[in-house]
């Protein structure tokens, strides 16, 4: 992966407040993540050995959380692949726009949290892996 750190996914821990009651752990907007939160969705009941299909997005950046569970986020910058494997929630991935992304490998009852900069635009994705690269070599 290439570029500077903002511009590239990377793993951000979150506060994790330790209580014996059971631990808290908090997102705030602009602040643990770098944007402000336009909308929200959560990925669950995916069946063993299946996975979310890769895309991009051409402005909207995104953070996953393994709520519950653990998983795989594989992301592309167009120069080159890296996995990250999510399974604690006060653990998430940045994954910024132009960066082709997928979730498999999910464990029983895993729960992905995505957090998005845009509310849904259907325009904004990119499906095609090689309309990707092409766009980001340009």
């Amino acid at each position: 992966m290439s570029g500077n750190k903002e511009q590239q996914a990377h793993i951000i821990e979150l506060p994790k407040v330790n209580d014996p009651r059971g631990n808290l752990t908090f997102i705030e907007s602009g602040g643990h993540i770098p944007f402000e939160v336009q909308r929200n969705y959560w990925i669950y009941d995916v069946p063993s050995g299946m996975w979310r299909d890769g895309h991009a997005f051409k402005v909207q950046h995104e953070f996953i959380v393994a709520l519950s569970g653990s998983f795989d986020v594989v992301v592309n910058d167009g120069n080159g692949e890296q996995t990250f494997h999510l399974a604690r929630p006060q653990m998430g991935l940045y994954v910024p726009n132009m960066t082709w992304r997928y979730l498999n490998n999910f464990s029983t009852n895993s729960v992905a949290l995505v957090l998005s900069s845009t509310m849904y635009d259907e325009d904004d994705y990119i499906t095609d892996f090689n309309q990707f690269i092409t766009l980001k070599h340009g």
